[in-house]
C-alpha cells in the first residue's frame, strides 16, 4: 500500500483486488476436474480469505496513520466494506461451488443411464445390413439351385465328342464371332476340295445366291417374334455387309453355290444334312448351342 493512497482510492484498488480474484477463481473452476473440485474449493476460500484479512489490515493502517476523519465517513466506508465482503465471503463461494455440483449431478446421471443403454441405434445401418442378408440368402438359393440344374455345357461337350468319335472325326476350333459359320465353311472347302476363299467372299456370295433365288429363301426369312417376313434386300445386304451371324439360311445357299452336300453335327437330334445331292464332296460342321459364352457356335469337323 502506497504511504500516499488515499482512503477512496485504496478502497477502489480494493474492488478491482476482488473482481480480480473472482477471475481468477472462475478459471479454477471451470478447469477443476471432479476428482480434483474439493482441493479447488478449499483453495479459493483461502485466496478469498487471505485477500480479506489483507484489506482489512490495509483499511486498518491508513486510518491508523490520518486518524478516526469524519464518523459518518468512517461509517459509510466500514458499510462498504461490509457490503463488498458480503459479496466474496468464503461461505458463499463454497454454497456456488456446492449448488453447482447439484446442478451437475442430474446431467451426470444421465450420461450414465445413457452409457448402461448402449449406443444409439443406427437405423440406416440397420437396414442396409438387413437388405444385404436378404440378397446374400437369394444368392445362395440360387446357386443351390444351380447346382441343381444340369450342366448343359458339359453334356453337349461330352455328347459332341462321343457324336465325333463314332464318325472318326475332330473339332478343329474356330474364333467364336459372328463369321464362324463362314470361317468354318471356308476351312472345310479348303481342306475337302482344294478351294481357297476369304470370309468376305462366301458372305458376298450367299447374299448374291439368296437374291437370284427369292422363292426358295423366302420361306427361311419369316420371323417369328414379328410374325412377318424380313425384306430380303436389307436381310441381304446385313449378311454381305456386316459381321451378322450366319444360319441354315447361308448354309443352303452356300451348299447350292457350291454344288457340296453340308453335314451339320449337333447334341440331342440327328446330324442335320443340306444339299445331299450335291456333286461335291461333303462339307462337315458342327454346332453349339451351350458350349460358348457368346451363345451359338460352329466349328469345323477334320478326319482323324
Amino acid at each position: 500500500m502506497s504511504e500516499f493512497e488515499t482512503e477512496d482510492e485504496l478502497l477502489a484498488r480494493h474492488r478491482k483486488e476482488n473482481k480480480e480474484l473472482i477471475a481468477n477463481i472462475t478459471g479454477l473452476k471451470k478447469q477443476a476436474t471432479k476428482s480434483k473440485k474439493k482441493e479447488v474449493q478449499r483453495k479459493c476460500a483461502d485466496m478469498e480469505l487471505k485477500l480479506k484479512e489483507k484489506h482489512e489490515q490495509e483499511l486498518k493502517e491508513l486510518r491508523s496513520r490520518g486518524g478516526d476523519g469524519n464518523l459518518e465517513e468512517s461509517k459509510q466506508v466500514e458499510q462498504d466494506e461490509d457490503e463488498d465482503d458480503d459479496e466474496l465471503t468464503p461461505e458463499k463461494l463454497l454454497a456456488q461451488l456446492e449448488l453447482e455440483k447439484k446442478e451437475e449431478e442430474p446431467k451426470q446421471q444421465q450420461q450414465k443411464q445413457q452409457q448402461q443403454k448402449g449406443p444409439k441405434r443406427n437405423r440406416q445401418k440397420e437396414r442396409l445390413a438387413k437388405r444385404q442378408a436378404a440378397l446374400d440368402e437369394q444368392r445362395k438359393q440360387a446357386e443351390e439351385e444351380a447346382s441343381l440344374q444340369p450342366d448343359f455345357k458339359k453334356i453337349e461337350d461330352e455328347n459332341i465328342k462321343s457324336l465325333c468319335s463314332i464318325a472318326k472325326l475332330k473339332e478343329f476350333d474356330i474364333k467364336p464371332d459372328g463369321n464362324c459359320l463362314f470361317a468354318s465353311i471356308a476351312d472345310q472347302l479348303k481342306i475337302r476340295q482344294g478351294v481357297e476363299v476369304d470370309i468376305k467372299t462366301l458372305r458376298t456370295q450367299a447374299a448374291n445366291h439368296i437374291r437370284k433365288d427369292p422363292d426358295t429363301f423366302i420361306p427361311y426369312l419369316f420371323d417369328e417374334e414379328t410374325m412377318s417376313l424380313k425384306n430380303i434386300d436389307e436381310y441381304t445386304e446385313k449378311i454381305e455387309k456386316t459381321a451378322a451371324w450366319g444360319s441354315d439360311l447361308e448354309i443352303l445357299a452356300l451348299s447350292k453355290e457350291y454344288d457340296s452336300p453340308i453335314s451339320v453335327m449337333m447334341t440331342g437330334r440327328s446330324t442335320l444334312k443340306i444339299n445331299e445331292d450335291g456333286n461335291n464332296e461333303e462339307l462337315k460342321l458342327v454346332y453349339y448351342k451351350h458350349s460358348y459364352a457368346l451363345g451359338e457356335h460352329y466349328n469345323s469337323l477334320h478326319d482323324l
